[in-house]
């Protein structure tokens, strides 16, 4: 009786704990429309800092093309404040490529839409809330 009550109890811990799990996090679902061709992936990164905005990813992730597009899902992200870069590696040389004066030759972007101006785009442009709700970040170029 006694291993039976102890199964039992696993049981009901293990499920409150499984539906805690899912509870937890939300997910955020990125779609890049646009971009100049099919060549190449896109390399994604989610950031939950100011401070790491454009240097250093929360979540990172690459993405094939399909249709000049793609989308991407970034699962178990708890509440908080984010924002999403991304670069078209469209020579598969795995960085970013600039002209001479620095100026991005590869197509890119940022969460919102955000765009630079004289330079990259600001966090306080890019960012967006996360509470409690899972969401799509559409960013077209």
């Amino acid at each position: 009786m006694n291993t039976l009550a102890k199964i039992l109890v696993f049981i009901l811990i293990s499920q409150t704990l499984t539906h805690a799990q899912e509870l937890n996090g939300q997910e955020i679902t990125v779609v890049i429309e646009n971009l100049n061709s099919n060549k190449g992936q896109v390399y994604i990164s989610l950031y939950n800092t100011e401070s790491s905005f454009l240097d250093n990813g929360y979540k990172s992730t690459i993405s094939n093309i399909h249709n000049k597009s793609c989308t991407i899902k970034f699962e178990d992200i708890p509440n908080g404040t984010y924002a999403i870069s991304f670069f078209h590696d469209e020579n598969e040389n795995k960085k970013m490529d600039t002209n001479f004066l620095g100026i991005p030759s590869e197509d890119y972007g940022c969460s919102n839409n955000a765009r630079g101006f004289m330079g990259p785009p600001k966090w306080e442009d890019a960012k967006f809330e996360i509470n409690n709700t899972s969401l799509t970040q559409t960013i077209t170029l």
